[in-house]
């Protein structure tokens, strides 16, 4: 029998999925991850040597054990050893992963393949995150497709796709300064197919700069022209929500296969140890659903700004007294290294203030606490996952998005799926006071909360078992893409 058993084994087809190494990429490559898993794939989950780290701190060693057919393998970044508990510089990661890289997951590759020492089926395709684009010279040297898979929103990567004509029609790089605050940045750009009426500050932020040669823009006109090569392009989104961004990004880039909201697709996973597999890289605190319990149906703001984004210790005293002064319950994801640079601390008078109607904690099951009935609103940074995770509750939102394409996503939230409204970036306690009012009790806050439960409605139909567009993408991506060997 187990001669058989370990025949079936090597005829597996076999993914190597590699996200950036940042926790937005991560958690949504992890649910791709599982799905391909489920559909008979053996997976080899690639994280960085740090990342790996941080997710064995704070899920425990035996977190990432338990299945044979998934099993998780680690590069070096190529950046000084760190000890912190944070996300990486992004732009040292960026140049990082591009230039060092590229060797280590060879040798990784070539040693899955070497089947009389590894015991894993031969790896018959690369799943890589569209920011980690070296991967396409390795499939190309095994002869094996090599499917991008574009975490952000289809708006943000469309915006991504032009910055080389931004460039060549002068909008980069800005000509001074000044122009980050003189109303240029309102400028309106009609030549965007899919976008029409965006302004120059709504694109992803890396267009905000007065250096030609600055390093993230040129590194996405990079990455996005390399996507060009791909077998195929993996995008977490659903076709109504992005109609006439992705018939534009089709006329840009190979195949382009919707698959989102895949936080709902993966719930057709019925395998008690693929729900195990978590992807959390902070400790998670579960007493914030035990007190979301005690609360009122739509009673309770949600706050939190994601993995990455840093303010003043100002802006957070000015969110604070906000919150406070707005007189609404809330729960607070205060990360340790939010404040950039030192501790994130606040007033005493603040705590005592909110005692018993608000909640701070460090980091949360983000998925959990969006569907608690308790939750009516949330104030968020706009990243593509917790936009998602927001639109797939019903749950209408505040933006205060930070950088990348979270500007885009805000954009388009207030102006074109109508579930959001945006928060001045000079955030200020009385703005605070009145768009949190708004949004929980206000005439607008309810048609928000009623746009938002449609879209919701429509994420629902789209990851349908069997019928669902997205649903259904995967199986076409599996059989028209990635069996293709």
């Amino acid at each position: 029998m187990g001669s058989i058993s370990n025949h079936e084994v090597l005829d597996k087809p076999h993914a190597v999925c590699i996200p950036y190494p940042a926790q937005g990429h991560v958690n949504p490559m992890l649910n791709l991850a599982k799905i391909l898993n489920h559909k008979g794939f053996h997976i080899t989950f690639v994280n960085t040597k740090y990342n790996h780290r941080r997710l064995l701190k704070s899920r425990g060693p035996d977190s990432l054990k338990g299945l044979p057919s998934f099993r998780f393998e680690t590069i070096p970044d190529g950046l000084p050893p760190c000890d912190a508990d944070a996300t990486q510089d992004i732009p040292s990661l960026c140049n990082s992963t591009t230039t060092t890289c590229l060797g280590p997951f060879k040798e990784l590759l070539a040693k899955l393949n070497n089947t009389s020492s590894s015991n894993v089926p031969p790896v018959s395709c690369i799943v890589s995150d569209g920011c980690m684009s070296f991967t396409l010279a390795v499939a190309q040297d095994l002869g094996i497709p090599d499917v991008f898979f574009w975490t952000p929103s289809a708006c943000g990567l469309l915006g991504y796709m032009h910055y080389r004509d931004l460039a060549e029609k002068g909008y980069f790089p800005l000509k001074d300064a000044i122009d980050l605050t003189n109303g240029y940045l309102e400028t309106a750009l009609d030549w965007i197919p899919g976008m029409k009426g965006i302004r120059l500050r709504d694109l992803p932020s890396f267009v905000r700069s007065t250096n030609s040669d600055d390093f993230l823009f040129n590194y996405l006109i990079q990455e996005t022209n390399r996507s060009k090569f791909a077998s195929a392009i993996v995008i977490n989104t659903f076709d109504p929500l992005e109609k006439e961004v992705l018939e534009s990004l089709q006329a840009l880039l190979p195949l382009i296969y919707t698959v989102g909201p895949l936080h709902f697709l993966v719930k057709h996973i019925e395998d008690k140890n693929l729900e195990c597999l978590g992807s959390n890289l902070w400790k998670e605190d579960p007493k914030c659903l035990e007190w979301l319990d005690s609360k009122k149906p739509n009673s309770v703001i949600y706050v939190n700004f994601g993995s990455i984004t840093v303010m003043t210790a100002d802006q957070l005293i000015e969110f604070a007294w906000g919150l406070a002064n707005s007189q609404m319950e809330f729960l607070w994801i205060i990360r340790p290294d939010v404040v950039s640079g030192e501790q994130a601390i606040l007033p005493s008078e603040f705590v005592e203030e909110t005692k018993g109607r608000g909640m701070l904690t460090s980091w949360c099951p983000q998925e959990q606490v969006l569907s608690h009935p308790a939750i009516g609103g949330f104030l968020t940074h706009s990243g593509w996952n917790s936009t998602l995770e927001s639109i797939g509750n019903g749950v209408p939102t505040i933006c205060w998005p930070f950088f990348a394409e979270q500007q885009t996503n805000c954009w388009f939230k207030c102006t074109q799926w109508g579930i959001a409204m945006e928060i001045d970036n000079n955030v200020k306690r009385n703005e605070v006071v009145s768009l949190v009012r708004e949004l929980m009790v206000g005439q607008k806050g309810k048609e928000m909360k009623k746009k938002a439960m449609e879209w919701k409605k429509l994420a629902e139909e789209a990851t349908k078992k069997s019928t669902g567009s997205s649903y259904v993408n995967i199986d076409k991506l599996i059989n028209e893409i990635l069996l293709k060997h």
